[in-house]
């Protein structure tokens, strides 16, 4: 991994795979509430997947690649670990981004030497004008500016990485600090939630546990597959709750 493609490859392995095939994550954690003058609290279990499948972009040059992927994930009973319907009488809106891609390039990829493995790190601060204005959406906008931080970080074995299969092993953890989710109806209450979850590259779409690839089929079959194509723009959380609820007048 000494040039910016050969990392770029090696990541390429690790969260995806490069001869097309279909690869699904899966993962598993917490949401935390924070606000000042209130206890930290456990608001919600959380349980996701992304199914994905990488192809070259021949357009953009040689080393460069389409990351298509569909990602669904699951607002949970904090003990129980029941997927949630409602929250506090409000309907829960769960995670239904189609799609979710990605365009890649060599770029300097953060990496940690663990001794037998390597650690990916990717910290993506976000701030863009949000979809729910609060102009349209005073209930549930958090602000005109959608502001977020997403850290992910992939671990690969580095003799894995040494070898030649087109896609290796890898575990993967995943944070994020982002306002209060639309459908939780706080309006621009200071404050806002914390995710904390771990998962890992699974050998097939039928690893992922029973009862997730059952809600999936139930409601948006489509999301055991990774898209054909490229297609634009991303769906989010907030474009989703938008698409649900469009703005009257």
């Amino acid at each position: 991994m000494t040039t910016p493609a050969e990392l770029l490859r090696s990541f390429a392995r690790t969260r995806a795979s490069l001869d097309g095939e279909e690869v699904t994550y899966w993962w598993s954690g917490d949401v935390y509430s924070w606000a000042p003058d209130e206890p930290y609290q456990r608001v919600f279990g959380f349980e996701g997947l992304n199914v994905s499948r990488l192809v070259e972009d021949a357009e953009a040059g040689p080393d460069a690649y389409q990351l298509l992927t569909r990602e669904a994930a699951f607002y949970l009973d904090p003990v129980s670990r029941e997927i949630l319907e409602t929250w506090q009488d409000l309907p829960v809106v769960h995670v239904w981004n189609d799609p979710a891609n990605q365009k890649w390039r060599p770029f300097p990829i953060p990496t940690t030497d663990l001794g037998d493995q390597v650690c990916f790190s990717l910290e993506i601060p976000l701030a863009y004008p949000s979809p729910l204005p609060v102009a349209q959406y005073p209930v549930h906008s958090a602000g005109d500016t959608y502001k977020a931080l997403e850290l992910f970080q992939f671990f690969a074995d580095r003799a894995d990485l040494a070898g030649q299969a087109p896609s290796v092993p890898a575990t993967m953890s995943w944070s994020r600090m982002s306002p209060w989710l639309p459908w939780m109806a706080r309006g621009q209450r200071p404050g806002g939630l914390t995710f904390h979850c771990r998962g890992r590259k699974l050998g097939a779409y039928t690893e992922v546990p029973e009862r997730t690839r059952a809600h999936i089929a139930d409601h948006h079959p489509e999301f055991a597959h990774a898209p054909e194509r490229w297609s634009e723009p991303n769906e989010t959380s907030w474009t989703y709750f938008r698409k649900l609820n469009p703005p009257q007048g």
